[in-house]
């Protein structure tokens, strides 16, 4: 994880936040290629190695600092826990740390948001590989182990024999005061019109641009319905591999004026362009690798109030299967994504109050505090080995 670069940080900078907020001495150790993010209101500790970002061999090179660093800065500041958050190659420089907290009675936890994902060609093969050893090595090193959902859980405690009393759940969260519908809506609403959507029936989508995340298919939807529905614009904000590709396709099948892309903006933001939504969508499709994870954007969706296009796979249907806050469509195809686009179109009268029903959802059982406490619970039910 790159600070200024990847955009899946959230998850890992608001639990700090949370747990500075309830009086825990925190830091999180990362790699920056340029600007360093900060956690606002809390005591938080990022040091950060700085490291121009190239695929490989950034990760090789913060493997090896941490292999060097980790040993003294465990002497140094005696930390109850350590969690390494990605089960990738540099779960290798755990080692001499995992030597040092014998003595220091350090608890050494993996935590697992994803399972591999997109695991074609070589690339995939390493994500594959690093993934096994990740887990390998908590199973007999490691103090304890934690999972985003339940499912998640399962599957690979199956898959690895790992013992299920020793691991733990956090799932994704979400600031319900930095995503306040209220808070935003005259940005929002100055937003819609200065893009010229006030008119327009907006489906919005923000998040990493990737081949495998049905973005192309919902480009193929709308133009299945430009003739019939030409006030449908998709609007999709963010970036990563996949954003040339979309461009292409959207000039290829003239979709300029029912496509927008925008690129990544400040997290701050991100609640104003929800707001210029309709309707938001998540056509995340049914492979393994999407199935038992918990979104982090379809939670900000919900917590703006904004009724969800969404695909019908586990990761959606377990959090929103007891709201009326969700579409479902039955594939990520762009004929499935084409009838539940219409669907919120013809009950656009309904949708703020099928929204509603999504923030409740959100402030019952997904705000960061609720999230935060769960992962205390978990961390003072570990023992030393």
């Amino acid at each position: 994880m790159i600070l200024d670069v990847h955009l899946h940080k959230q998850a890992r900078l608001n639990i700090l936040k949370e747990f500075a907020g309830f009086g825990h001495d925190v830091s999180l150790i990362a790699v920056r290629s340029g600007y360093l993010p900060r956690v606002e209101d809390a005591q938080v500790r990022i040091r950060s190695v700085p490291l121009r970002y190239l695929p490989f061999v950034s990760t090789l090179m913060f493997t090896i600092a941490l292999f060097l660093a980790m040993p003294f800065y465990i002497l140094k500041s005696q930390p109850d826990f350590v969690i390494f958050t990605q089960p990738d190659a540099h779960i290798l420089s755990s080692i001499p740390g995992l030597v040092v907290s014998r003595f220091r009675k350090v608890k050494f936890v993996l935590d697992v948001r994803s399972t591999p994902v997109e695991t074609v060609g070589f690339h995939g093969f390493l994500q594959k590989f690093w993934f096994s050893v990740s887990i390998h090595l908590a199973k007999h090193l490691f103090h304890g182990v934690t999972f985003i959902t339940e499912r998640m859980k399962e599957q690979v405690c199956n898959e690895f024999d790992l013992d299920e009393n020793k691991v733990g759940i956090w799932s994704s969260g979400v600031s319900t005061e930095t995503f306040d519908p209220q808070k935003d809506i005259e940005i929002s609403a100055r937003l819609k019109r200065k893009l010229g959507l006030s008119e327009k029936f907006v489906v919005f989508y923000h998040g990493v641009f990737s081949a495998n995340r049905g973005l192309s298919e919902t480009v193929q939807s709308v133009k299945m319905l430009k003739e019939d529905h030409p006030d449908v614009v998709l609007y999709l904000l963010g970036n990563g591999p996949a954003a040339p590709l979309l461009e292409i396709l959207v000039a290829k099948e003239g979709l300029h004026e029912n496509v927008m892309i925008h690129g990544a903006v400040n997290y701050a933001e991100v609640p104003a362009f929800i707001g210029i939504g309709d309707v938001c969508i998540s056509p995340l499709p049914n492979h393994p690798y999407w199935r038992y994870q918990c979104p982090l954007k379809l939670l900000e969706y919900l917590a703006m109030e904004k009724v969800v296009i969404a695909t019908d796979i586990p990761a959606h249907r377990s959090v929103c299967d007891a709201e009326k806050c969700c579409i479902y469509t039955q594939s990520a195809e762009p004929t499935a994504l084409a009838k539940s686009i219409v669907f919120a179109c013809v009950n656009k009268e309904q949708l703020q109050e099928w929204g509603k029903a999504g923030r409740l959802l959100v402030e019952r059982e997904y705000t960061w505090e609720r999230v935060a406490r769960n992962l205390e619970r978990y961390l003072k039910s570990i023992s030393l080995r």
